[in-house]
């Protein structure tokens, strides 16, 4: 799953102690009787961030999102922009516009009057609404459909205008729920890149919330993992993938294969596991002590994984199985194997030539293995 290559300043704030978040949000809050849907969350913000909050259904990140726009109150807890305390400001007086995920255009209006709406409620100038107007059909590609009413347009530009529409404005800060949520799969992967062109011209903030994790990866500078009210992991779409912090992330975040065990011994920057479903032990990278006995999870990509005929001599972590699942996906194959204690591997091979088929067939009896450094140890 590969982060869309982005200008190296994205991904510096964060790492600058003396860096000012542009968004903080300060062990927010936000209880519905004894439910928390958002419960104790701290988090910080950069300007020109593309940031977005992931999770199921129910995690939270959607009640998160209203109380930064000022739709929802929090029980407590404090949320500043641009270091102004905005917690008790009403959602009109906040520098702060939200695109929902129904796009909310008015059927009535053509596209640039869409767009003008806002402007228009704020008795901008009519000049000045023109001109605004203008610079935004513009910056969305979408000059030659100004005339045209929402049901004249396909979803994808219909997307569009509700982007021009809420940055219209100029808000210090764009709020967008589930954005692409309404486009099939081949529009939804060619609008990410289009909105994150976007979003770098304009340099406004994004916060978005998505339950779609190649959306969040795709466009995000860094992601907030969130399950049960409560914020699990933050990093870059490349390090919650690769250094997922827990079993929850891992398991969230694309495919893996998760092997239970306990340490049996500790050496010299690395660990030997062993586990019930397998009779051989595993050694992993793990640079801090851990007690023998310790219940650990080993977490390994599909990708990390080679396919061998024979045993394989200079891998210290082999696992050997019968192939009972093949999905030929053109780019990839994906096989299951069944270990003899019924364990399934998920193995990923990349097909790197045309006409590649699956290396192997159903009931080939094969052995999987990877390095030491090719897993994470997970240890809560």
């Amino acid at each position: 799953m590969a982060q869309a290559s982005r200008r190296p300043a994205m991904l510096e704030p964060w790492q600058d102690a003396n860096a000012r978040p542009f968004l903080r949000i300060q062990n927010v809050t936000k209880a519905f009787g004894n439910v928390y849907a958002v419960d104790d969350v701290s988090l910080d913000v950069y300007q020109g961030e593309f940031f977005s909050l992931l999770g199921g259904s129910g995690c939270g990140k959607s009640t998160l999102l209203r109380i930064l726009a000022g739709l929802e109150t929090p029980s407590s807890g404090r949320i500043l922009i641009d270091g102004v305390d905005v917690t008790d400001v009403p959602p009109y007086a906040r520098p702060v516009n939200m695109m929902f995920q129904s796009y909310a255009l008015f059927p009535h209006m053509n596209v640039e009057q869409n767009i003008a709406f806002g402007l228009h409620q704020d008795r901008m100038p009519r000049a000045q609404i023109r001109e605004r107007v203008e610079s935004m059909l513009e910056l969305v590609r979408m000059r030659d459909l100004a005339k045209r009413r929402p049901d004249q347009l396909s979803g994808g530009q219909r997307q569009r205008v509700a982007l021009a529409r809420a940055l219209a404005k100029q808000p210090k800060l764009l709020l967008l729920d589930e954005p692409l949520g309404a486009l099939d799969k081949k529009l939804r992967e060619h609008t990410q890149f289009e909105l994150m062109s976007i979003q770098e011209r304009v340099g406004t903030t994004f916060v978005t919330v998505t339950h779609d994790q190649e959306e969040a990866m795709t466009m995000s500078t860094r992601v907030a993992v969130m399950d049960a009210g409560r914020i699990v992991q933050v990093n870059t779409p490349s390090n919650l993938y690769e250094f997922p912090c827990n079993r929850f992330v891992a398991e969230f975040i694309g495919s893996v294969n998760i092997i239970e065990g306990r340490v049996i011994e500790q050496l010299d920057g690395e660990v030997r596991i062993q586990s019930e479903s397998f009779e051989q032990p595993f050694v992993m990278d793990h640079l801090d002590p851990l007690p023998i006995g310790t219940s650990v999870a080993i977490a390994v990509r599909p990708e990390k994984l080679s396919v061998h005929d024979q045993m394989p001599s200079d891998r210290p972590n082999v696992v050997f199985g019968k192939v009972v699942d093949i999905a030929y996906l053109g780019d990839v194959s994906i096989y299951h194997l069944e270990t003899p204690a019924k364990t399934v591997v998920r193995v990923q091979i990349t097909h790197e030539q045309r006409y590649s088929r699956p290396h192997f067939s159903w009931d080939d009896q094969v052995f999987v293995s990877w390095d030491s450094e090719d897993g994470v140890l997970l240890t809560a």
